[in-house]
């Protein structure tokens, strides 16, 4: 029996079922979703999170459409079980900052990316390297922001062209980072050094000035002495 239609949209025949979910104010993927679905449209929603397997049933899904929502965050195994046969993603106009490489993992689909808040960094990189992107809107993906202050604002593409390496910014960060953690540990060993000499040399002073303060050897055999006469 037939998967019915989520009450919040409507759904209708074209070589498969077309759902269309577009601006009902959804915070989250309907669950109840025709298994024979082919085309799925969410955009112009609240949809704040992709969680994993959302799509897992949708064996037949060929489109999807998530652009205008307020997506922050994207799990790994979003798109399990779909991304095989999927022909086209949308996720332009979201809140996007970044999303992890195997979200995408084995998705031949086209794929739009505009229009989000991308920070760009190696990870970002590495993901846009495995994609299909929308030619169409391939310019519009930009950085926001950046390891690099001067790539913000400019797309992510063009930077990428023109030889940039994110990833390169990622290592001498880590080798800086790795740096500044061996001085201080060096220094906290010097530190320590100079205090422990320090300390002894104290000692050995207040050691000395008290072996000062004790009677010499002469002194007590004089004392010995004229106590003597006086007996």
């Amino acid at each position: 029996m037939a998967t019915p239609c989520p009450k919040s949209c409507h759904c209708s025949e074209r070589n498969g079922v077309v759902v269309q979910c577009v601006s009902r104010s959804l915070d989250q993927i309907p669950p109840d979703l025709p298994e024979d679905t082919v085309t799925l449209l969410l955009s112009s929603n609240r949809i704040s999170h992709i969680p994993n397997q959302a799509f897992k049933d949708l064996r037949r899904l060929k489109e999807l459409d998530l652009s205008y929502n307020h997506i922050e965050s994207i799990d790994a195994g979003a798109f399990l079980g779909v991304s095989e046969g999927l022909r086209s993603l949308d996720l332009s106009n979201n809140q996007l900052r970044s999303v992890p490489k195997e979200a995408f993992t084995k998705l031949s689909a086209r794929i739009r990316l505009s229009n989000n808040p991308w920070h760009c960094e190696c990870s970002l990189q590495e993901v846009l390297r495995e994609l299909r992107l929308d030619p169409e809107t391939v310019n519009e993906v930009s950085c926001h922001t950046s390891v690099q202050d001067e790539y913000a604002g400019r797309p992510v593409i063009q930077v990428l062209d023109s030889g940039i390496n994110f990833c390169n910014f990622h290592h001498k960060t880590t080798d800086v980072a790795m740096f500044v953690t061996m001085f201080c540990w060096f220094a906290m060993v010097i530190a320590y050094v100079i205090y422990y000499v320090r300390h002894n040399q104290e000692d050995a002073r207040r050691h000395m000035e008290y072996l000062k303060s004790l009677p010499s050897s002469s002194q007590i055999s004089k004392d010995f002495d004229t106590a003597s006469t006086v007996l």
